[in-house]
């Protein structure tokens, strides 16, 4: 929390969590006293911490299914709020990794415009051991396929890379904050 609030105070708006209970803990009463900030989920989100997440976050990078869609659909209908979502694709086509197949894509941006949620653009985390050029350019090229204006890629080992790439939203912040403990 101390390595936050400088910051806040310097004027930086937009901020990444990956756990949803963690960030709710943390950025509740923060989020009360500046309403200006903007809160990520950028880390895998479970259907059963849906509610929490759309109280809090304003955007979420992580949706990854129909089922998930439409929960946040029905949630932020509660609540009356409208998240800006991605959708992440496993463009690396890694088991041990989220998001949905490439192939699948279109299909649950279809799904999710017509459940009516807020879909701005697409989201990836590419293979470590590998160069990610090629992963960027085909992001990119889905990206704009689908007219969407803001893309989600690169991380604080990638970020240039994913700059290249026409990336607009960059997940730097094991350069900023140090390594997670």
């Amino acid at each position: 929390m101390d390595n936050i609030l400088p910051l806040i105070e310097h004027g930086h708006l937009d901020f990444g969590e990956n756990k949803v209970q963690e960030a709710v803990d943390k950025w509740t009463e923060i989020k009360d006293n500046n309403s200006n900030i903007k809160l990520h989920m950028i880390g895998k989100l479970q259907t059963n911490k849906v509610k929490f997440a759309v109280k809090l976050f304003d955007y979420i990078h992580s949706v990854d299914s129909e089922k998930l869609a439409k929960k946040i659909a029905d949630e932020q209908l509660k609540a009356q709020r409208n998240i800006k979502v991605f959708i992440q694709v496993n463009i690396g086509d890694e088991s041990q990794k989220s998001g949905i197949n490439i192939d699948e894509t279109n299909n649950l941006i279809i799904f999710c415009k017509k459940i009516n949620l807020n879909v701005i653009g697409l989201m990836c985390i590419p293979p470590v051991e590998i160069d990610p050029t090629g992963h960027f350019k085909e992001m990119n090229k889905i990206n704009k396929v689908n007219n969407f204006e803001e893309l989600s890629m690169g991380m604080s080992s990638d970020y240039l890379k994913a700059a290249q790439f026409n990336s607009t939203y960059l997940r730097i912040g094991s350069n900023i904050f140090g390594q997670r403990n």
